[in-house]
């Protein structure tokens, strides 16, 4: 179940997403929050800017490694706005961050690409359950707020080349 908390930060994670969309990126968008509420640190995705590991799930772990300790990072929670894929949860696993509450399943993302004819992600999704030990996760969020996420993602994934 998601607070209303959760909530206020899931909306400022739909902001990065939406400014990601804006510089011509997938829309994703995530931020780290220490156990007292507050922002730590924020990251959209960068691929088209970077290279293919410029998720902002991998730049907040990086982040974490460099400037908090191993107790902190066990306290954070990594807010975002798609369900990490394999690569992004290896490291939240990895740097020992906290709890992950996001907007949108992975499984959710496959739907909705399937829906639209789009090209599937190149990997296989899981739950990050079945690849962090020990992690609380929350999530996915539903109404408006979910929808929100989907029309970016739909708006990006139609401007791209069709399958077959």
């Amino acid at each position: 179940m998601l607070t209303e908390t959760d909530l206020q930060h899931l909306h400022h994670c739909l902001a990065l997403a939406t400014e990601a969309l804006q510089a011509g990126d997938e829309p994703f968008g995530s931020i780290l929050v220490s156990a007292e509420g507050e922002v730590l640190a924020q990251a959209r995705n960068r691929v088209n800017e970077l290279t293919g590991l410029a998720h902002p799930e991998i730049e907040l772990a990086h982040w974490a490694a460099v400037h908090l300790a191993p107790t902190e990072r066990a306290t954070t929670t990594m807010y975002t706005s798609g369900e990490h894929c394999p690569m992004c949860a290896a490291a939240h696993g990895w740097v020992g961050l906290g709890k992950i509450v996001y907007l949108s399943s992975a499984q959710q993302l496959s739907e909705w690409l399937a829906e639209i004819n789009a090209p599937a992600a190149p990997i296989e999704f899981m739950p990050v359950q079945q690849l962090i030990k020990s992690v609380s996760v929350a999530g996915p969020a539903d109404g408006e707020l979910l929808q929100a996420v989907k029309d970016l993602q739909v708006t990006y994934h139609s401007a791209r080349p069709k399958v077959g």
